[in-house]
């Protein structure tokens, strides 16, 4: 039977409901040593013990997961492992010019094939499928938008992997009169999300990473060791690693020689849904035959996969901001019910199927839109944050990247360009929240111009 506990976990996301039965490692209960500490045990987190262990096999490395592992946004986001690098590529470009953005697409294909052979090498239990994405437009402002997105991979030889997609050839594929156009992705790949951290979780373990969960940081020292205390133990380490992404707010106030990682990133909100099962007559009335994941070219994107027992999950659309040190933003109905009339607008032969599940969860963002990792100080605390909801295949290499860094190796991954970036920090909480809010409701006027007529 399941403690209550548990069962608080389950409610949080229909892939950790759907996993059944878990148990979770003990929670730290005294006072130990480690060469490296980490706080977090999602994809960074647990892609960082990994990766450092292997190559370090002597080291002592101790993970703390403040709830359990796949609570985070590791156990609740869509399981694309797609090239997506921060918002969009326009948005990248115009930040830090063309250069660095061919790298950043670089990067996010090496880090889709990273997710890829992890899968493949270790017999992940994750529901891996590499079926590409496509993205699609529902009017012309979109499709025009889209072009020119396509027309800019094109400029940067980035597009090796892309096709367009004309209507009619997505008419062949999608039995919706909504799609216009289309580019297509191969390189993408879906996966369940809390069984690949959970998976990373065994491969962990059996390199003899230490691995203790329901165990918050509650204050962290850093003096000529960094020492992390927690509930009813402390880990005194040599390093540390921070992997709290959208959690860091939840961190104690740290005493880091008056770093503030706090104004790193906002935790903001995006929520999804999950149709029961579909019949075998229910798929065939909507085509979507090869399972491929697809989105749409709106500025509130919504996300589209199926799964691998026949459901649909989608999410997106509306995303919500928490103020000042408030987490308490999972759940929300009116972001579920748009989700639910958006996909029955799609595809009206669903109009009869059941909502089965609705969740919602934080990602990390910042403000100029881009992934960052650093040092704190000296080189024995470095921080990860701003996914931007793109983050299952970067938190896979960024643990690799962060794992040489520790090692102080110097390679591709660790010269990638977001590594000590220069970064805007966040202003007040006050101005935060507004501008958060503020950003929102203008995105989310633009899609309803763009589709003016549609609905």
């Amino acid at each position: 039977m399941l403690t209550d506990s548990q069962a608080m976990y389950e409610e949080k996301s229909f892939w950790l409901r759907d996993y059944g039965f878990y148990h979770p490692n003990k929670a730290l209960d005294s006072h130990i040593t480690a060469d490296v500490c980490i706080i977090g045990g999602g994809f960074s987190g647990l892609s960082t013990a990994y990766e450092f262990k292997k190559v370090n096999p002597n080291a002592t490395v101790v993970v703390i997961e403040a709830a359990i592992i796949g609570y985070g946004a590791s156990g609740r986001n869509g399981g694309f492992s797609m090239k997506l690098f921060g918002l969009e590529p326009e948005v990248t470009v115009w930040r830090w010019g063309e250069q660095k953005t061919v790298e950043a697409h670089h990067y996010m294909s090496k880090a889709v094939a990273h997710v890829r052979k992890l899968n493949e090498e270790h017999n992940f239990q994750a529901d891996y499928r590499h079926t590409g994405m496509f993205r699609v437009a529902y009017s012309d402002r979109q499709l025009k938008r889209l072009d020119n997105t396509y027309a800019l991979f094109q400029k940067l030889g980035i597009d090796s992997d892309m096709s367009w997609c004309s209507k009619d050839s997505l008419a062949a594929e999608f039995k919706t009169a909504k799609f216009l156009g289309a580019t297509y992705e191969s390189e993408t790949g879906l996966l369940n999300p809390c069984k690949q951290v959970r998976e990373l979780k065994r491969i962990c373990l059996q390199l003899g990473v230490v691995i203790y969960e329901s165990t918050p940081a509650i204050d962290i020292q850093e003096s000529k060791t960094i020492k992390v205390t927690t509930p009813k133990g402390s880990i005194t380490s040599e390093k540390l690693v921070i992997c709290t992404n959208g959690y860091t707010r939840n961190l104690p106030s740290v005493n880091l020689k008056s770093v503030n990682l706090k104004k790193h990133q906002l935790p903001v909100w995006t929520y999804q849904i999950v149709t029961e099962p579909l019949t075998v007559e229910q798929w065939q009335s909507i085509g979507w035959q090869n399972k491929q994941a697809f989105e749409d070219n709106r500025q509130l994107v919504h996300y589209f996969r199926p799964t691998v027992d026949g459901r649909i999950t989608m999410g997106g659309g509306m995303v919500d901001v928490a103020y000042g040190s408030n987490m308490d933003k999972d759940i929300n109905p009116k972001a579920w019910q748009h989700c639910e009339n958006h996909l029955k607008w799609l595809y009206p032969q669903l109009s009869e199927v059941k909502i089965a599940y609705r969740w919602g969860g934080p990602t990390s963002v910042n403000i100029d839109m881009t992934p960052e990792i650093g040092f704190l100080n000296s080189k024995k605390i470095i921080y990860t944050c701003g996914c931007i909801g793109h983050g299952v295949s970067l938190t896979h290499l960024n643990g690799k990247l962060i794992a040489q860094l520790l090692s102080e190796q110097s390679s591709d991954l660790t010269d990638f360009w977001i590594v000590n970036r220069k970064a805007i920090r966040l202003p007040g909480d006050i101005i935060s929240w507004c501008s958060a809010k503020a950003i929102s409701q203008s995105l989310k006027l633009v899609d309803k111009f763009e589709e003016r007529g549609l609905y």
